[in-house]
């Protein structure tokens, strides 16, 4: 994806844990400094006690659900980013390898998968990115799996595919990055929202006010670690312990006690990865 998260000042420590534990709904384990398997330990220090790793080409997508079937607390989404379809890179084997992989009971859902305008800017990068995204609709509805969706500068056009196509039962909107208007937009189809790190930031007012307005029962939380990480430690590296961070400011932005928020996000993640 020519991501590179931060590294200014190293690791940040374990927050106060969470009472009611919670799933990381989006996370690069792979990506992440240390072993997987200390990862996972930081992040059940914390409350989080599943974490969702994802593909985004077919090597890291074997290597979530190789994980994914060593860890048990560890969840895979397999899938072509797409800004990996727009160079070309979700052609007719890496889809046939997808769909191969989605029929693993580790798998819980394919993603991430959809549209990126930011990234990808050319009329046939856009084109590749639309195809890719309509062949993961596809395989996540014959597994019978949740989608997980990487929507960047394209809300209507990710909407429109979905509706053209017909979404999956359990379509998530990964990072959520609208506002209040598309969070009802999205609530009125039935697709879930997982709100990042990036909820907490100073300038993040607009994307609050889509917070507060997600039903319950559509709501998740997530990392995208290591990136996105929440305040105060934005610029560091972010990993599933930190989930706490952003819980509390989706719990009070929402007039919510944090055991509500977190008893709501965890039974969605449950729901929605089929557990």
């Amino acid at each position: 994806m020519s991501r590179k998260p931060g590294r200014e000042g190293g690791p940040v420590p374990v927050p106060e844990p969470l009472a009611v534990p919670v799933v990381d709904a989006h996370c690069h384990l792979d990506l992440m400094e240390g072993d997987p398997t200390d990862n996972v330990a930081s992040a059940r220090s914390a409350g989080v006690g599943t974490v969702v790793t994802i593909g985004i080409d077919v090597a890291t997508s074997q290597w979530a659900a190789a994980t994914a079937e060593l860890l048990p607390e560890v969840w895979a989404a397999v899938a072509i980013h797409p800004n990996e379809a727009g160079l070309g890179g979700a052609d007719a084997a890496a889809l046939a390898e997808i769909e191969r992989l989605a029929a693993l009971p580790q798998v819980r859902a394919i993603g991430e998968t959809g549209l990126d305008h930011f990234r990808t800017e050319t009329d046939d990068g856009h084109r590749q990115q639309e195809e890719s995204f309509r062949a993961h609709i596809a395989i996540a509805k014959s597994a019978g799996k949740a989608l997980v969706i990487h929507d960047r500068d394209a809300h209507d056009e990710v909407l429109r595919v979905l509706l053209e196509e017909g979404a999956p039962p359990a379509t998530v909107i990964h990072a959520f990055s609208g506002d209040a208007d598309l969070a009802r937009r999205c609530a009125d189809a039935g697709y879930l929202m997982s709100f990042a790190g990036n909820v907490t930031f100073k300038n993040a007012a607009t994307l609050r006010e889509a917070a507060a307005v997600v039903p319950a029962d559509l709501l998740l939380v997530e990392t995208d670690a290591p990136f996105l990480t929440p305040m105060p430690y934005r610029g560091r590296p972010n990993g599933p312990h930190l989930v706490p961070l952003t819980m509390r400011v989706l719990a009070d932005v929402r007039g919510e006690p944090v055991d509500e928020t977190c008893a709501a996000v965890a039974a969605n993640a449950r729901r929605v990865f089929a557990v």
